[in-house]
């Protein structure tokens, strides 16, 4: 390993990079929009669901009832209905997810004891929405129910009901279940993977499309000092958009960074120079752009999105999947990313990630060094 060679090619990727505009911006802008996109448009938090009204009693209790729905963050009454007609126009329209069904004489049902049903109509085309909204929905009528039952007793002279279990949630890490306090955190994984593996693939298969690889594979270079070259000035630029990453994340999205910076920028260097090393490979198997597009997107971008938890948990999706997914190197790092913002743990409960990351850089980058020598061979 001659590492004169090694800083030589270093410096000429630098230059490179620096001189190819249109690569830099993408690199550099890139982190940037998509933090903006997933961190502001993207949110996974249900709240002011559009409801529709429909009150065929007309009472005290009906009123009560649509009160309680008024009164909290999650539902929003845009319009009462005069027919259920009404109801079937604005759900067909995408208008409302929620039609509210008081049925005539519920208020006398109510009052005298007998069972008095409510229909909740959902739009189920958002089936995760419309579950969601459905839990909140059947919680806010229970609570009104034991409110009803409660009241009723202390008037027949019984005291006030109470609960026999009384639920005390405590919620850890993200207490105000805001869905960009674990989105952000993974979304710098997939930055990474798509700068590492897309962008150098890419960018080095340009190289053999126009002939400049030819050129330095004629020098006495090793494929290895080759290999680490070229990934020392990707590696400045990654780490670059890692810390666009970290200071929009913590300080315009309000994401709470309470592990070690030190140990979050030593996994980070980890998977960063694994995922390097992965588009290495991907350039060195192929001398198409559009190619190794096509195969950096297949095997960096859309696992590191779909089989991460980065939006979807894991554990949700069917065994032959979660399987697959134990060979997904942004699996690991974004497990490792919402540990170290949301738990502030240490490395000691973070080994196993760790150490598949420092594996998968290896194997990664022995691979790479393999199809690089076969190339020049």
């Amino acid at each position: 390993m001659n590492w004169r060679r090694t800083k030589a090619i270093a410096r000429k990727e630098l230059l490179h990079i620096v001189r190819d505009i249109r690569s830099l911006i993408l690199a550099l802008l890139l982190p940037f929009v998509m933090l903006v996109l997933f961190g502001y448009a993207l949110s996974l938090d249900v709240d002011k669901i559009p409801t529709i009204v429909y009150d065929r009693d007309h009472t005290a209790e009906s009123r009560e009832l649509i009160r309680q729905f008024s009164g909290t963050p999650y539902f929003n009454i845009i319009g009462y209905a005069e027919s259920p007609a009404d109801i079937d126009r604005s759900v067909d329209r995408s208008q409302v997810l929620l039609g509210l069904v008081i049925n005539q004489d519920f208020g006398k049902d109510l009052r005298a004891g007998r069972e008095a049903p409510v229909q909740l109509l959902f739009d189920g085309s958002d089936s995760n929405t419309a579950s969601i909204a459905l839990g909140y929905a059947d919680a806010l009528v229970q609570n009104y129910a034991f409110t009803l039952k409660s009241d009723a007793q202390i008037k027949k002279g019984g005291g006030e009901l109470k609960n026999i279990v009384e639920p005390r949630i405590r919620v850890w890490y993200n207490s105000d279940l805001k869905s960009r306090n674990y989105i952000v955190p993974g979304l710098i994984a997939v930055i990474l993977m798509i700068i590492a593996s897309l962008l150098t693939s890419l960018t080095i298969a340009r190289e053999w499309e126009t002939g400049t690889m030819e050129q330095l594979l004629s020098t006495p270079v090793r494929p290895s000092e080759l290999v680490l070259g070229k990934l020392s000035a990707f590696f400045v630029l990654g780490l670059t958009d890692l810390l666009v990453c970290l200071i929009a994340g913590v300080f315009v999205f309000d994401v709470p960074l309470r592990g070690s910076v030190l140990l979050l920028l030593a996994s980070s260097g980890l998977f960063l120079f694994g995922a390097l090393c992965w588009g290495v490979f991907i350039s060195a198997s192929t001398r198409s752009q559009l190619i190794a597009y096509q195969m950096g997107t297949l095997t960096s971008f859309l696992p590191a999105f779909l089989l991460s938890g980065f939006i979807y948990s894991i554990e949700n999706m069917p065994v032959v999947i979660q399987v697959v997914s134990h060979v997904v190197p942004a699996r690991y790092f974004v497990s490792l990313l919402k540990a170290i913002f949301l738990k502030g743990v240490g490395w000691q409960a973070l080994w196993s990630e760790l150490l598949f990351l420092l594996a998968y850089a290896v194997i990664v980058f022995v691979l790479a060094s393999r199809k690089m020598r076969q190339k020049i061979a």
